[in-house]
């Protein structure tokens, strides 16, 4: 049996040290879109390391930046075939700005199984601090498995983002390259989907389509950007659902409403007549 939720549920995952550097954080920033512009002083401190900023979707690749080898689905009582799985959301809640280079614990456990029929929904929650126990970010996610439901589990709930009644505030198009899904997997996901044309038609896809977490990345860009002037140190909580795929080569339209305690956010592909690609997502600031 794929997943075994007396074993799962509640499970810690072992411990991992990790460490990162300024080179890996352009190499992200370069990923997720950075540096279109060369010569823009705020697209430089992306790009380049004199007054290098973070974006703090840049804790979610940090782990497992030297990663070099497909990813495994393998966790405490979890066994699934990698074809079958997607990204179902994701969220990060930094204390502050993170440090250009540093030294990392990440600790996780499995947080909740969720039952959905004919999925399961597997919820992992990270806190990573550095060395000396100083609390550096903390995230959430859940991955979607196809075919795995039927476990006897609750179905779960999702917090949802209710959009306001009035026009959006904000609409931002990100373009991403026909090249973006091979660069962005040298952060460490080298999940042939996002690069292998036989490996993505096994998983249902006509072609290899774009990590999500490369669009979320782009879309917290793109509202730094577009909202905050690209200060990056407002930022504290960013949070999304994964809605659909985008194909590297098309463009994102996200639509930005200003809220209380940050912007509520959705964004859609242009070149399918906006077809979802996040939902219930919001960037909490400072």
């Amino acid at each position: 049996m794929p997943i075994d939720p007396e074993r799962a549920l509640g499970a810690e995952l072992p411990p991992r040290t990790f460490e990162w550097t300024a080179s890996d954080v352009l190499l992200y920033h370069l990923g997720v879109g950075a540096g279109a512009d060369p010569v823009d002083p705020r697209e430089l401190r992306y790009a380049y390391e004199d007054d290098l900023r973070v974006l703090p979707t840049f804790g979610i690749v940090a782990p497992t930046l030297r990663d070099t080898e497909p990813p495994k689905v393998a966790l405490p009582g979890i066994e699934l075939d990698l074809a079958s799985v997607l990204h179902g959301h994701q969220e990060i809640t930094v204390p502050g700005p993170l440090p250009v280079a540093g030294t990392g614990v990440a600790r996780g456990r499995i947080a909740d199984l969720q039952d959905k029929g004919s999925a399961a929904v597997i919820v992992q929650e990270t806190e990573v601090r550095d060395p000396s126990g100083v609390l550096l970010w903390t995230a959430r996610s859940s991955i979607f498995a196809r075919g795995e439901g039927g476990f006897g589990g609750s179905r779960g709930t999702a917090a949802r983002v209710v959009l306001p009644s009035r026009a959006p505030d904000a609409e931002l198009l990100t373009p991403t390259l026909p090249q973006q899904a091979l660069w962005y997997r040298l952060c460490g996901d080298r999940n042939p989907l996002h690069a292998d044309p036989a490996f993505a038609a096994r998983a249902g896809f006509d072609r290899p389509i774009l990590h999500g977490l490369c669009t979320w990345g782009m879309v917290c860009k793109a509202v730094v950007d577009g909202l905050l002037d690209g200060d990056v140190g407002q930022a504290r909580h960013y949070r999304a659902r994964f809605a659909g795929t985008v194909l590297p080569g098309e463009t994102l339209r996200t639509r930005v409403w200003r809220v209380d305690d940050g912007f509520a956010l959705v964004t859609t592909v242009i070149e399918r007549d906006d077809a979802p690609v996040l939902s219930d997502a919001m960037l909490t600031v400072a």
